[in-house]
């Protein structure tokens, strides 16, 4: 009985071998998505060359500007999936398959990517993601039409709870409001 409870036992703690295909997986994800912004990045650079073109009137130049302003937040978007996905994948691996030795013995290495139970993975994506949410406030903020006063005082109240929502997640990581 004791011989198959430990074969039991063993088959269970390999189990989580099949975290790796979240890991590849979220890495791939992270990979792609770096690619992608970098894509998107190259081509907007190559487009605001148009920008000092003399031919421009200021209506286009206008829209131009506009247009790459909306195109950087969305780059900046990217980037910061990407990152969620490769913190995902770091922590995943860290967790569940082993520690990454190199990442401990790096003098360089982010605090970020230490990871050393599930509630640490949880506040560093929960950061990202929070940064994730304000990139795409800003976005929708820049495209915005203010017809009435109405649209201003949700413009306001909007940054007020970003405000409020940063001021919480700092308080949280440092003990609380209050703590310094």
């Amino acid at each position: 009985m004791k011989k198959l409870e430990l074969i039991f036992e063993r088959a269970l703690w390999d189990s989580r071998f099949v975290v790796l295909l979240a890991v590849v997986a979220s890495l791939a994800a992270s990979i792609a998505m770096f690619f992608m912004a970098t894509v998107d990045a190259f081509y907007m650079i190559i487009h605001v060359g148009e920008y000092a073109s003399p031919a421009l009137d200021a209506a286009t130049r206008g829209a131009m500007r506009s247009s790459a302003i909306t195109h950087i937040v969305e780059i900046v978007d990217g980037y910061l999936l990407a990152t969620v996905m490769l913190i995902f994948a770091l922590g995943l691996y860290e967790l569940f398959i082993s520690k990454i030795d190199m990442a401990e013995n790096d003098e360089k290495a982010s605090k970020v990517l230490f990871i050393t139970n599930l509630d640490d993975l949880k506040a560093r994506l929960a950061k990202v993601i929070l940064m994730i949410l304000i990139v795409k406030y800003f976005e929708h903020a820049t495209t915005m039409e203010f017809a009435t006063a109405i649209d201003l005082l949700y413009l306001a109240a909007g940054i007020a709870l970003i405000g409020l929502a940063i001021y919480l997640s700092h308080a949280a990581e440092h003990g609380g409001p209050g703590a310094h």
